[in-house]
């Protein structure tokens, strides 16, 4: 792949970005390779110097063979180098990345989701009705797996909910090149928010809710931002599809109405929900017919004509316990119809949808279940509990929760809410505590819950803290291992440290119980 610089400089003048090239006659007017990460840089490759940027990075790329740099600013360390300034490094790299692999998204069926929970959920979902529509072209950019294509060594663990632009565009790239013809991926408020996804427009968005998280210095300042990065997907989505039971609707589908029309906005919502102002009639409505902890089962009823022109009607099954995922099931469901989804493909689907880190159980013989699952707010966090506590009244429920350090800090009070409405006994722990003190992060959590409701105990030590809480339970007991699902990692320090999962600690922890 190649890329002229009067590409790159007539890309950058159309959205008004370039401040200046310098462009020395030596330098050959192309590039072959881009990178953002000094250490990936090769000959005749373009830097991109953006995030915590050093100079010696700079000095890194260009002895790897880096010939041209694009930046916020010039540098001496550049010097002899093209040099692109451009006043916002983000968006510039995204456009650039576009452009150097091939504008990949022209080539795909993108459905992209957003919501404060339930967006790893509903895409794997639709990742797996799909595969069955489009015989396995479909490509699934999640929290947890990035598969971009058919072969097993084309599926890998993400880092990021949505990755940085050139590696975003990267991964396209290779999905169109192994024959993907359809993406569902996942949009945080943060990829709007750093620029991730700037220039990117979808086929398909979807607004699942939103609850006030990812508040803090780190992230989002205020709760009003971050409506307005998650307000993006929409403004940037040609067909959109919405939860109207959500807050903030009204907002949201005005954000909605601003790039697409009344016929190309669909509304869902349960059989029962009534809105407190007046909405456009909600074009799909559902029915929970049976939950338990094995399974689910619901019916979906098109409601409006243009509803029932697509083909999401219907009735379904889920293997997934709990009705709480049956909204993601309907998000699904239309999105995948969208994409030309058959009712059978939808139905095969859904029954077989398995998603990693989610209501993942164990059943023990004298320490209750153990539940495993990424529920990671309060929102999420609630829903869980409240399904559980609902399916068995009389358990006792034990959790097993930490927080995030350097992000999210808005949760830490949540999760003290909701373990005092639903939890009989907490055991506070560490969960990708980044560079902060998980000591200080678990206190924090202590501190909003009712200790006359709830019997706390802070253990830092997660797998120590997980052995305690199963080791406290009996027979009929709930333990709920929350926020880490299906991750086999520890952030501590800026490295990712291994760690076996919740499922595997819990099940070693059970067989030496046993023993």
């Amino acid at each position: 792949m190649q890329l002229q610089f009067a590409e790159i400089t007539n890309l950058l003048n159309e959205h008004q970005l370039l401040v200046k090239s310098v462009i020395p006659d030596a330098v050959t007017p192309q590039v072959s390779a881009i990178a953002y990460d000094s250490r990936k840089s090769s000959a005749n490759s373009l830097f991109f110097c953006k995030g915590a940027f050093k100079p010696e990075y700079l000095t890194a790329a260009r002895q790897n063979g880096a010939s041209a740099y694009m930046a916020e600013q010039e540098f001496t360390e550049g010097a002899g180098l093209a040099g692109f300034v451009v006043t916002d490094i983000q968006k510039a790299m995204a456009l650039i990345s576009a452009a150097f692999y091939g504008f990949p998204q022209n080539d795909l069926f993108i459905i992209a989701y957003t919501g404060t929970k339930g967006k790893t959920t509903s895409s794997y979902f639709t990742h797996n009705i799909l595969k069955t529509a489009t015989n396995n072209q479909t490509a699934l950019f999640s929290t947890i797996d990035r598969i971009v294509g058919p072969r097993p060594e084309q599926e890998f663990k993400s880092h990021l909910t949505t990755p940085e632009s050139l590696d975003l565009f990267h991964d396209m790239r290779t999905a169109v090149d192994s024959g993907m013809t359809h993406l569902v991926m996942e949009v945080s408020s943060q990829a709007y928010k750093k620029n991730r996804v700037y220039g990117l427009h979808f086929d398909v968005g979807v607004f699942l809710n939103i609850t006030p998280d990812h508040i803090g210095p780190t992230e989002h300042p205020n709760f009003a931002d971050y409506l307005h990065c998650k307000l993006q997907l929409l403004v940037n989505s040609r067909i959109c599809v919405l939860n109207a039971e959500t807050d903030h609707l009204n907002e949201i589908y005005r954000a909605a109405q601003a790039t697409s029309q009344p016929e190309d906005i669909y509304l869902f919502a349960k059989q029962d929900f009534q809105p407190s102002q007046a909405l456009p009639t909600i074009d799909f409505r559902y029915q929970s017919e049976e939950a338990d902890l094995t399974a689910s089962q619901f019916k979906l009823y098109a409601r409006t004509n243009k509803a029932r022109a697509l083909t999401a009607n219907g009735q379904y099954e889920l293997s997934l316990p709990g009705n709480f995922n049956e909204s993601n099931a309907v998000a699904a469901a239309i999105t995948a119809s969208l994409a030309g989804a058959t009712t059978p493909a939808i139905a095969t689907g859904l029954a077989t949808a398995y998603v990693p880190g989610r209501m993942e159980s164990l059943q023990t013989s004298n320490h209750g279940t153990i539940y495993a699952d990424y529920a990671h707010n309060y929102a999420s966090m609630k829903a869980l509990l409240s399904f559980l506590e609902g399916q068995q009244p009389d358990a006792k429920v034990i959790v097993v929760v930490g927080s995030p350090g350097n992000k999210g800090v808005s949760r830490r009070a949540g999760f003290g809410k909701v373990l005092t409405e639903y939890a009989d006994v907490a055991f506070l722990t560490a969960d990708d505590p980044g560079f902060e003190d998980p000591l200080k992060i678990a206190q924090e959590i202590d501190a909003h819950i009712d200790h006359s409701k709830v019997k706390v105990t802070i253990e830092v030590d997660r797998k120590k803290a997980i052995a305690a809480a199963i080791a406290a339970s009996a027979t009929n007991d709930i333990v709920v291992l929350a926020g880490k699902g299906d991750d086999a990692f520890q952030k501590v320090n800026g490295v990712d440290t291994p760690y076996p999962t919740d499922m595997v600690v819990a099940k070693e922890i059970v067989r030496g119980l046993q023993a």
